[in-house]
């Protein structure tokens, strides 16, 4: 399968694609703009599985305008995606009256936008039977707890679950599925900064084994639902 998994350098994008390359067929794009992490996780897949086909592709995806750039690289692995998990993500742990139009922008701008262009951009030559996993929160969620400081970080995870459910519709005809998984607590570096001091009960590699799985099975039973994947709050 021919798969992009963006925040890819660290954390559960890592673990995602570190699951995924030990599969045969399968061909992965590695995006972040962390390209340290990138060339880490090629080297650290490469041992696992020594005929992983793995393509990393250091990139900003608040940076739209160069979304062109990022395609013309990807085409040069593969034509057309079987799966995209936008799995980027940024968090700001601030109280409103100290977060800034900066800050706020950035964080719809990775959480959301990044989201609705790369669907934008690959919906069109995407396989049909393929499948768009949104990585959600249950601070996303109506009804759930929220915390306080998250509330930029919230509100852009809501507008993911809404998106998720908005172009699961609009993509029907093209008969692609989009969902979107609603993570609670996954110990990795933005739970740290968002909890400071706590510890989550699941691990990246718990999480991303799972992400992995419904990113290849799950358009067979889901399509616009927001699922939690949670066993713990946070």
């Amino acid at each position: 399968m021919n798969i992009i998994v963006t925040g890819a350098s660290k954390g559960i994008g890592a673990e995602v694609v570190k699951v995924l390359s030990k599969f045969k067929g399968n061909h992965i794009v590695a995006v972040s703009r962390n390209g340290e992490g990138l060339r880490k996780l090629l080297n650290e897949c490469v041992k696992i599985t020594p005929s992983a086909k793995i393509l990393t592709c250091e990139f900003d995806l608040s940076q739209f305008d160069f979304y062109p750039f990022l395609l013309q690289k990807i085409e040069t692995f593969f034509l057309n995606p079987d799966i995209l998990i936008n799995n980027a993500g940024k968090l700001v742990n601030k109280p409103i009256e100290k977060t800034d139009h900066q800050e706020f922008d950035e964080i719809f701008n990775v959480n959301v936008k990044s989201i609705y262009f790369l669907t934008q951009m690959f919906a069109p030559i995407m396989n049909k039977g393929g499948h768009i996993v949104n990585i959600g929160s249950l601070g996303g969620m109506q009804g759930t707890k929220k915390f306080s400081g998250l509330a930029a970080y919230s509100a852009s995870k809501g507008a993911v679950s809404i998106l998720t459910e908005a172009l699961a519709e609009e993509l029907a005809e093209r008969e692609i599925s989009v969902n979107c998984l609603a993570l609670g607590g996954v110990q990795t570096e933005m739970f740290a900064h968002a909890f400071p001091g706590n510890h989550a009960l699941q691990t990246p590699l718990q999480a991303a084994s799972f992400i992995a799985d419904f990113a290849v099975t799950g358009q067979r039973y889901f399509n616009g639902k927001i699922l939690p994947l949670s066993i713990s709050v946070p």
